[in-house]
């Protein structure tokens, strides 16, 4: 398969970069500026000084009192203006860009940092509005699909591989240098092996697997809507947070109610390193609140260890329901509640996963995996049997001193991809 052309960036999205850049910026600086607050009034309330704070709360934030009080304020109150100023003036200048010059094609760094701010802070972006939040979207060769936006009948089939990337990732890594030197990737493979047509997904990796779930439930919908030629069949790649989206997707797809238009078609899903029941280092991560926030100089720094964005912490047990995390504090330490949810039915679902270790090294097996995510956190499998998802002898795969990044290149991966999604 052709190497898929990058999408275009216009003088436009770098105005729009700017702005989001600069929203952060304010954001940030205001945050400093309340942690440090906190701390000052931590110490002074310690000492029993004027600064106590318990008659200072606004909310859960102390405020400092008298000239030092005046001192913050006057620090928020400049940020304020000044991140307001900027933005007032990106936004004026993004319309007068709609027409400027060239437009290059979108570098793979771009794309990178931009899929690593989402994936920290993209929960915060989209609440705040920050135009570099990631919207879904469909991507064909680069193109976004939109219904009024499909490719050309001659160009695609009805036989669709949807591929979706992990957290703070982006659709363009997935394809790296081949042995040759030139691009290619598993969807290139199976494209050109089985003929598939891939399509892309790209989305915000900060926020819950459920919202996730549920905007791709809703574009795969719109899709077979949509789509040049009669769809035949679905067939679901996915690499580590992906295949949590996939799944919450699936859940939601298919109620007691209603199935959505694509479910029906979904014939085969195939997970690569995708953590089911959770990474260890998210709930190490975890630590860090509760450490932060075990003294009272520390405490007003806790918020550091709470920049992980939703995304992140749903990852500490791989909740992929909206019930596993609506009404509950995502930062307080808690045992795994989730609601189990089973394979999805009907659909031939496949599972690699990989360890840094060698061959017959299971220590090394149980509590390495592949650096990110555990063997048995991949492969499906749980201390209680209930939650163990049931993947066939057949239809799994380990493979050895690879690392969960590597998953994406690997060319033994891909020949099991290959091998797997035959045609029977």
């Amino acid at each position: 398969m052709p190497t898929p052309p990058r999408t275009k960036v216009s003088a436009k999205a770098i105005a729009t970069d700017l702005r989001g850049a600069a929203q952060l910026a304010t954001q940030g600086t205001l945050g400093l500026a309340r942690m440090a607050e906190g701390v000052h009034q931590s110490v002074l309330g310690t000492l029993g000084a004027r600064g106590d704070t318990s008659s200072t709360q606004t909310g859960s934030h102390p405020q400092a009192t008298g000239l030092t009080g005046w001192v913050y304020s006057a620090v928020r109150g400049i940020t304020t203006l000044v991140g307001k100023s900027a933005d007032t003036a990106l936004r004026a200048l993004t319309p007068l860009l709609e027409t400027t010059g060239a437009q290059p094609p979108e570098s793979p760094q771009r794309a990178a940092v931009v899929a690593a701010l989402n994936g920290v802070l993209g929960d915060h972006l989209a609440a705040t509005g920050n135009p570099l939040a990631t919207p879904m979207s469909l991507r064909f060769n680069g193109a976004v699909l939109e219904p009024g936006q499909m490719p050309a009948p001659t160009a695609v089939n009805g036989k669709l591989l949807i591929v979706l990337h992990g957290l703070c990732m982006n659709d363009l890594q997935w394809e790296h240098a081949g042995a040759d030197g030139n691009p290619t990737s598993h969807a290139a493979a199976l494209a050109a092996a089985h003929g598939y047509t891939p399509v892309f997904v790209r989305y915000n990796t900060g926020l819950h697997t459920s919202v996730n779930g549920a905007a791709l439930s809703d574009k795969l919908s719109e899709l077979v809507a949509h789509w040049p030629v009669a769809v035949e069949s679905i067939t679901v790649l996915v690499h580590s947070m992906g295949g949590l989206v996939a799944r919450s997707a699936c859940a939601q797809a298919q109620t007691e109610a209603t199935v959505a238009a694509w479910r029906p078609l979904l014939k085969a899903l195939v997970f690569l390193g995708t953590p089911h029941h959770g990474a260890p280092l998210e709930r190490a991560g975890n630590w860090v609140d509760v450490v932060l926030g075990s003294t009272p100089y520390s405490r007003p720094l806790a918020k550091l260890g709470q920049l992980r964005s939703a995304g992140i912490t749903d990852l500490r047990y791989g909740l992929v329901q909206a019930s596993d995390w609506q009404g509950h504090d995502r930062f307080r330490r808690q045992p795994d509640r989730r609601t189990h949810l089973p394979l999805p039915e009907g659909v031939a679902c496949y599972t690699v996963a990989a360890t840094v270790a060698k061959p017959r090294s299971l220590l090394a097996e149980r509590l390495v995996g592949d650096g990110l995510v555990p063997l048995h956190s991949a492969l499906g499998r749980h201390d209680d049997a209930a939650r163990t998802l049931r993947f066939a002898k057949n239809q799994q795969a380990v493979v050895y001193r690879l690392n969960h990044m590597e998953l994406l290149s690997s060319p033994v991966v891909r020949d099991l991809l290959v091998g797997w999604l035959a045609p029977s």
